[in-house]
């Protein structure tokens, strides 16, 4: 598995919000953001059917703390 790197625009405030959750978790703001793409991806392949690939909504992500 190849992993990329993207880059995103995204407001001040948005960023400090997701710094807040991400801490709160215990993630970086990097993992938390794999966590809600994830979450998206899940959600959609439960709507639509599955999208063809290995990754699944478990890989590579910290999970939150207990």
């Amino acid at each position: 598995m190849a992993i990329k790197s993207v880059s995103i625009r995204i407001e001040e405030e948005m960023l400090d919000k997701i710094s807040y959750i991400a801490n709160y978790e215990g993630r970086s703001v990097n993992s938390q953001v794999l966590v809600l793409i994830r979450d998206s991806i899940k959600a959609f392949e439960e709507a639509n059917g599955t999208i063809e690939g290995s990754i699944t909504p478990e890989s590579n992500v910290k999970p939150a703390r207990k």
